[in-house]
């Protein structure tokens, strides 16, 4: 997705030769040693060519080289980690860092405490300004009646997906939902298909959704995965959830997210297995309990950084002034 995202937002963008080490034994690890190589030789390349006044690494295997490589050539290396279980290549270049930004207070005791903040996940702001009538009006839907968000990320997530299929006629029929569905554009014709849409007249389903401020406005419940931004997002707009961990992601850090959130009261962790079975109960026992819709929003609220990415762009701009000067 950056590679479209990042020049449309009018910045370079460079590649290096690495992929993850997969942590079962397989023969895709053997060439691991020599991308591994390479791509220290172009982060080298990089580093030497752009020469930067701080780098900073967001995780994931494609920043280890680049943070290990500006580390070692003396330049200012910062991490914004996003989970609330940071991941290896983070903790490593946790020890060169000389500061640390984290979204959960729970990713700090992987860090130096000296060298960290909490500042939270930087989040779009626009998310919170919709006008309520306005969005009411742009999905058809009645502003009296229950409205549920199924989000399954761009892709889509396949569990949820099965899980609100198995389940569209309780929820719609019988619990008497307007439901906005996100199946992800890998699933959007597959489900078009096979969900008779004219029954269900209070279902919008959706491969990718432009207006999010929109969705969030009108959303009383939301299923989802339990990616940082995610998170970081529901905290922001206040919204209950029923969250969904990926089984499939390194170190299980979505179901770290989820935990924190449903600890903080303001979400309920499902177990992505069971999910199909337990979807419209957990639903039922949700959408009609005002107080504790009205707990979890509070919860989810107050574990809102609603100002984080100009926290983080402060701190970063006085950490350059400071080496500078000196």
């Amino acid at each position: 997705m950056e590679w479209r995202v990042v020049p449309k937002a009018g910045y370079n963008i460079k590649g290096i030769w690495i992929s993850g080490f997969h942590r079962r034994l397989t023969l895709k690890n053997l060439m691991f040693p020599v991308k591994l190589t390479i791509s220290l030789m172009q982060s080298l390349g990089i580093i030497t060519k752009f020469d930067p006044h701080i780098v900073i690494s967001c995780g994931g295997y494609v920043a280890g080289p680049i943070g290990w490589v500006a580390s070692k050539r003396g330049y200012t290396l910062v991490i914004q980690e996003q989970n609330s279980y940071p991941g290896v290549t983070n903790r490593l270049l946790g020890k060169n860092a000389e500061l640390i930004f984290t979204a959960f207070e729970d990713a700090n005791q992987y860090f130096p405490e000296q060298k960290t903040k909490v500042t939270g996940n930087p989040t779009r702001s626009e998310l919170t300004e919709a006008d309520h009538e306005v969005a009411y009006k742009a999905f058809g839907f009645d502003p009296q009646q229950r409205t549920m968000l199924v989000l399954g990320g761009s892709g889509g997530a396949r569990s949820i997906n099965e899980a609100m299929a198995a389940n569209i006629k309780k929820l719609h029929h019988e619990q008497k939902l307007q439901i906005i569905w996100q199946c992800g554009s890998t699933y959007f014709d597959k489900y078009r298909n096979e969900v008779d849409e004219d029954r269900l007249p209070n279902l919008k389903l959706i491969d990718f959704l432009q207006n999010m401020d929109q969705a969030y406005a009108v959303a009383d419940l939301v299923v989802s995965r339990a990616g940082a931004l995610s998170c970081s997002e529901l905290a922001l707009t206040g919204k209950p959830s029923i969250l969904a961990p990926s089984p499939n992601v390194a170190g299980d850090h979505q179901t770290k997210n989820a935990r924190s959130m449903a600890d903080a009261g303001a979400a309920i962790l499902a177990k992505d297995a069971e999910l199909k079975s337990t979807l419209a109960e957990l639903v039922e026992q949700l959408i009609n309990d005002h107080d504790r819709l009205k707990a979890m929003q509070e919860a989810a609220l107050a574990k809102a950084k609603p100002n984080a990415a100009n926290d983080i762009a402060t701190e970063i701009l006085k950490l350059i002034e400071s080496k500078e000067d000196t």
